[in-house]
Order: structure tokens, then C-alpha cells, then sequence
């Protein structure tokens, strides 16, 4: 165990070394925690390294902490049918990444690190350059609506060859798709086929199991560009 936790020193210690040879470069500071299953079974398999050492487990935690940065800077661009059964009209929703931070950026930085209950608990900083603070400015100004809710997805994923990171944010993008059908739903009197628009992450997403599936919970800030009504059509 000793070793272990040396290891995961020397990890965070370069990773912040990197940190502070760009800290002077910026300002505002985003925070977030995220757990990593040591012992992650998804659906009908087991996960392809189990169980997970504590280097896999660290690396995990910082790519998924910089997916969810990613997020809350840039966020998605969205289309959304939001569909009618009477219809046969199927409910799609279609999320594509505005920009994405990857897990070396050297504005990415592990605070902190525990080990409970056969998981990796991590806390990272982000601090943000100019640019990018010009971007969650979008988010906190103008016609900006701030959501919460609840996703779900498969333990096994959407397809039998999903990873974790894939399980993980079919619950996340199941979460978004809830997000935008409430908001529409509350402020149109009509009921719309479609609509698109930007959304973002408002904080990290917190990850659970709920009935034999996944269960993601997050708050969202909401830019709806444009709505086509059923008349349309």
C-alpha cells in the first residue's frame, strides 16, 4: 500500500509541476471531484483491467474530470426531436462537443486524492486563461436558462463493446436530453417537434446506481436558439 500511494505522489506531483509553470497565465479557478470504481463491473462483464490499479484508476479520474471541464467552459451544441409516439416520431437527441480539454493540459491540477471503499475519490482544479473565461461569461450572461436533472443508462452501455467513459456519459447525455424536454416543455405553450441550442455543464455531475442501472445528476445551463413548432410540419 505504500508503494501505491508513493506512485500516485510522483503522478500528482508532475501533473502540478506542469500546473505551475502555466499558473501565471490565469485567473478564475473551476473546481471538481470525481469517484473511479477500483472494482468497476459493467452490465453482463467485467471491465477489461480488473481490478483497476491506482495509476489506471488516477488517469481515469483525469480524463473524465477534463471531459466534464470541457463541458462547463465550451459545452455541447444540441439537436433535439423531442419525438411523438401517437406519431411513430422516435425521441432524439444529438449532443457534438464545441472544444475539447484534454487530460494532460498543464492547466489541469489533482488537489487531492483518496482511496474508500475500493474507489479513487480525486479533486482538480482549472484554471482558466482569458479566452476562456470570455466563454463562461456566455454562459452567465444573456438568455440563459439554468436546469437540473436526473439521466440513466445501461450498466453495459449503449452497444455490448462500450467503455466506461462511454457507459458513464450515456446517463450524463440521458441527463441533458431530460434537461432541454423540461425546459421546453415549460415554456412553450404549444408542444414543439425539435429544437437546438448550446448546453453546458453548470458543476461536475455526480454518478450513482439506481435499479440495475446508471444514474447521473447534474445542473445544466441552457441556450435554446431555435424551436420548430408540429405546424411546421
Amino acid at each position: 500500500m505504500r508503494r501505491i500511494f508513493l506512485i500516485l505522489l510522483i503522478f500528482f506531483a508532475i501533473n502540478n509541476a506542469l500546473f505551475a509553470q502555466k499558473e501565471a497565465n490565469y485567473s478564475e479557478v473551476l473546481r471538481g471531484e470525481v469517484w473511479i470504481e477500483l472494482e468497476p463491473v459493467y452490465g453482463a462483464f467485467v471491465d477489461v483491467q480488473y481490478p483497476l490499479d491506482f495509476t489506471t484508476a488516477a488517469k481515469r479520474a483525469l480524463e473524465e474530470s477534463a471531459l466534464f471541464y470541457s463541458a462547463m467552459i465550451y459545452g455541447w451544441s444540441f439537436y433535439y426531436d423531442i419525438g411523438e409516439k401517437a406519431r411513430r416520431i422516435p425521441e432524439k437527441l444529438e449532443l457534438v462537443p464545441v472544444a475539447v480539454i484534454p487530460s494532460g493540459d498543464p492547466a489541469l491540477r489533482s488537489t487531492d486524492v483518496k482511496i474508500e471503499d475500493m474507489r479513487v475519490r480525486l479533486w482538480t482544479d482549472y484554471r482558466l486563461t482569458d479566452a476562456q473565461q470570455r466563454r463562461m461569461q456566455i454562459w452567465r450572461t444573456g438568455n440563459i436558462r439554468s436546469t437540473r436533472a436526473i439521466g440513466y443508462g445501461p450498466l453495459g452501455g449503449p452497444v455490448e463493446t462500450s467503455d466506461w467513459l462511454v457507459i458513464k456519459m450515456a446517463a450524463l447525455e440521458d441527463a441533458a436530453r431530460a434537461a432541454i424536454r423540461a425546459e421546453l416543455r415549460g415554456s412553450e405553450r404549444s408542444r414543439p417537434k425539435e429544437a437546438s441550442g448550446f448546453i453546458s455543464l453548470s458543476s461536475f455531475p455526480r454518478f450513482f446506481y439506481d435499479s440495475g442501472q446508471w444514474a447521473a445528476t447534474a445542473g445544466f445551463k441552457l441556450q435554446i436558439e431555435e424551436i420548430t413548432p408540429f405546424a411546421a410540419y
